[in-house]
Formats: C-alpha cells, sequence, structure tokens
C-alpha cells in the first residue's frame, strides 16, 4: 500500500520538510490569529494609556512597589506599545516580511511591560501575557516564507 495520498486528496498528517504537516498548517493558521490578536491587543493597548494619561484615576495607586511608576508614565509607556503592536499586527495580515520578527520582538517587550503592570490590573495582565506567548510561538513556527526542497 503506499503512503502517497490519492491525487486531488489532501496530504494531511504526512511529514514534509519542516515536520509534520499538522504542525504547518496550525502554524500558519496561528500566524493570521496572532496577526488578529496582535492587532486587537495593540487597539486595547492604546485605550489603555490613553486612560492612564487623560484620567490617572483609573487605576489603582498602589502602596510601595519595585517597578512603580506614576500612572501619566504607564499611560505613555501603554499608548506608546500599543500603537507598535497594533502596527505590527497589520503587518503580519498583510504578509509584511519585517512583521515577523518585529512581531516576536514586540510581544516579548509586551509580556515584560504586563508583567510589570501586573499589580494595577491583574487579569488582564496574565491574559495579556499569555496572548504574547501564543504569538511567539505562532510567529516562530510558521515557516511558510521559507522555500521548500
Amino acid at each position: 500500500m503506499s503512503s502517497a495520498a490519492a491525487p486531488g486528496k489532501p496530504d494531511h498528517g504526512k511529514p514534509d520538510h519542516h515536520g509534520t504537516k499538522a504542525d504547518s498548517v496550525w502554524a500558519s493558521g496561528g500566524t493570521m490569529f496572532a496577526g488578529v490578536l496582535m492587532l486587537v491587543n495593540g487597539i486595547l493597548g492604546i485605550f489603555e494609556g490613553i486612560a492612564g494619561i487623560a484620567k490617572d484615576d483609573v487605576y489603582e495607586r498602589i502602596g510601595d512597589y519595585v517597578y512603580k511608576f506614576n500612572l501619566t508614565t504607564w499611560g505613555w509607556i501603554h499608548l506608546i506599545l500599543g500603537i507598535l503592536v497594533a502596527v505590527v499586527g497589520w503587518g503580519i495580515l498583510k504578509g509584511a516580511g519585517w512583521a515577523k520578527g518585529s512581531g516576536v520582538a514586540l510581544a516579548a517587550l509586551a509580556i515584560v511591560a504586563q508583567f510589570l503592570w501586573l499589580p494595577y490590573t491583574p487579569v488582564w495582565a496574565l491574559i495579556s501575557i499569555a496572548i504574547g506567548v501564543f504569538v511567539i510561538w505562532a510567529l516562530c513556527n510558521d515557516r511558510s516564507d521559507i522555500a521548500g526542497p
């Protein structure tokens, strides 16, 4: 019995030169999802930043915290990072070559920023960290731009 798929039938589960087809399908589909997540997360970061800048009493002030900045500073950090994340998310959705590497770097930076922001919005910070981890995984595992054998 031949291990090749019948003509016209998809060859799901058969290994390709990158690993398994299933991994490749998950990663390339994950890349599109990562772009959407980055775009949405960036827009939410922009809103988070605007709230911190415009109305300094939106977020609860905390006592002694090692990584504390005033809330206006945090607002600017979230605004700038949100703009960058949204632009890179849009680039990923458009298939821009520069967007994957930038996306990994910005997702890592966003994870660090959300960790430092954890005492202000703990639930949302943890969700954003999880989103960042998924984005890094998806962008690092998508090999759709690598030529086949």
